[in-house]
């Protein structure tokens, strides 16, 4: 058979197995944010404190970075099918645990399984999609993966917000079951499992180095602010570890000779500059959705549902973007598609550094339709143009380094984001004090509310309230402003990267 009529013989599943991985991928990539916002009626519910709750959110991520790195190994000796359904089966079951759980100790141990079991979805889900489809149209496919994995943590809170509101936090959990079936019975009926290579022998040595690493860089990230950063021996022990760990494991990965992860991943250009591009990308997608919560909450007075409501046309932008990159992938230079995406989401957090607390919803949700626009128009070119010359063979891990890098990217950049909305709140709030005394003609205008009787302990402490609130907002739109430059010093990294197009002199084509 050619491998013309091959194609055409494998084409009428591509469908369903489409289909299928993307509901694994959803189903994962919800559960990064549709938490977050029922974490103080699971915090009633369970008799915690706010510290202990946090570890709701803390065990997953820690659990899912440090399975993730196993992803290509465990893909390897396997086979990838039967990783991916073992993967799928593993965390709906640990989604219903999560859901019936009736004490902390519980939730948190269920909440870890799902980390372990959930880690490998979504970079097996885009393996397989990249070896389904032929080369030219591997832009159509991460264009549909793409929104899974970006419109899942756009619209988790939304929907959180709705389960929670109108029926209960356990739900949260719950609504992965029907999903987890659905997608297990597709991949069991329709994904091809992979020829299993029980040769390659596993490195404890790298493994436990890169695990120890990730695990103390994340605790460090989740527990730095509330222990004060640096100040705190706990979080100098962590940073030191992690430090020290990651750099035993490079100086292992580069001269063992079966290391944890390949070597040759990091020699293909386009793949080590893809790690830095989705690396930024996750500081500004979920350091973003992180900080507009609290936002909309405590300084707008949005209710919790209203601003669910109000973050997910971000979402409705970012599947129209990935729309178009899927209509015109293969015969638009990705590189420019990625400049365009970087322009829009430079502009769109431009506009929100000029927010106000007066500042209308029918701004915000425009700002966060551009946003989304600009994201979807990074991450599908970025996703092909990364993959464009990797070896096939290393998929499994590269998809796993992606994914990884991804989510790196995001627990600093919400760590540096809320660190320095405290701090500048701290800052903004003596600055603004200096400037309210008695003496100061315009506190003497007839225009200004009663309520801030500067003669009055009951006007001083709501004149107090507003300084507040006016020196978060300023630090707030620092954040944001901070953001617009990570955005734009990402642009000079698009000249390092070869359009899949104009591949050297002399170099083989890629062969799926």
């Amino acid at each position: 058979m050619t491998p013309a009529a091959a194609g055409r013989s494998a084409a009428p599943s591509r469908a369903p197995i489409t289909v299928s991985v993307m509901l694994a991928t959803i189903m994962q990539a919800l559960d990064t944010t549709i938490a977050n916002v029922a974490l103080p009626h699971m915090q009633g519910s369970l008799s915690a404190t706010q510290d202990q709750i946090a570890w709701v959110l803390t065990s997953y991520i820690v659990a899912a970075a440090i399975a993730m790195p196993l992803t290509g190994f465990l893909a390897g000796r396997l086979g990838r099918t039967r990783l991916l359904l073992g993967s799928v089966a593993g965390f709906t079951a640990a989604s219903v645990l999560c859901g019936a759980a009736l004490t902390l100790q519980q939730i948190v141990a269920f909440r870890l399984l799902q980390g372990v079991f959930g880690a490998s979805l979504v970079p097996l889900s885009q393996s397989v999609l990249l070896d389904t489809y032929p080369t030219e149209r591997h832009g159509s496919a991460m264009a549909m993966w793409g929104v899974g994995v970006m419109v899942g943590p756009i619209l988790g809170p939304t929907l959180g917000g709705y389960l929670t509101e109108y029926y209960d936090w356990r739900w949260v959990f719950y609504i992965n079951l029907p999903v987890g079936v659905l997608a297990f019975l597709g991949i069991l009926a329709f994904v091809r499992e992979t020829a299993p290579d029980r040769r390659r022998r596993f490195d404890w040595t790298g493994f436990l180095l890169l695990s120890i690493a990730i695990g103390a860089l994340q605790l460090m990230l989740d527990r730095g602010e509330s222990q004060d950063w640096f100040s705190a021996t706990e979080i100098v022990v962590e940073a030191v570890v992690a430090g020290l760990c990651f750099y035993m494991f490079l100086v292992h990965m580069f001269t063992a000779e079966h290391p944890f992860v390949e070597s040759d991943l990091f020699r293909d250009r386009n793949f080590s500059v893809g790690l830095l591009f989705i690396f930024i990308v996750g500081v500004i997608l979920l350091a973003t959705l992180a900080l507009l919560p609290p936002f909309l909450q405590n300084l707008l007075g949005y209710p919790v549902l209203t601003t669910g409501y109000v973050l997910a046309p971000r979402g409705i932008g970012t599947m129209l973007a990935m729309l178009v990159v899927g209509r015109v992938a293969g015969r638009v230079d990705e590189r420019l598609m990625i400049l365009l995406g970087l322009g829009l989401t430079a502009a769109s957090l431009r506009q929100m550094a000029g927010f106000t607390t007066d500042v209308s919803t029918w701004t915000i949700v425009q700002t966060g339709v551009t946003q989304g626009l600009g994201l979807g128009f990074i991450f599908v070119p970025l996703s092909t143009v990364t993959f464009a010359t990797l070896a096939p063979r290393l998929r499994n891990e590269g998809t796993a380094m992606f994914s990884l890098m991804r989510n790196i990217g995001s627990s600093i950049g919400i760590s540096i984001m809320f660190t320095l909305l405290a701090q500048h709140s701290q800052s903004n709030h003596a600055a603004l004090v200096e400037l309210v005394t008695p003496f100061r003609g315009v506190l003497q205008k007839p225009w200004l509310p009663a309520a801030w009787n500067l003669g009055s302990t009951t006007g001083l402490a709501a004149l107090n309230g507003e300084i507040n609130r006016q020196a978060a907002t300023i630090a707030f739109l620092t954040d944001f402003r901070l953001m617009m430059v990570v955005a734009l010093a990402a642009v000079p990294l698009l000249l390092l990267l070869r359009s899949p197009r104009q591949r050297p002199a002399g170099a083989a084509p890629v062969i799926d």
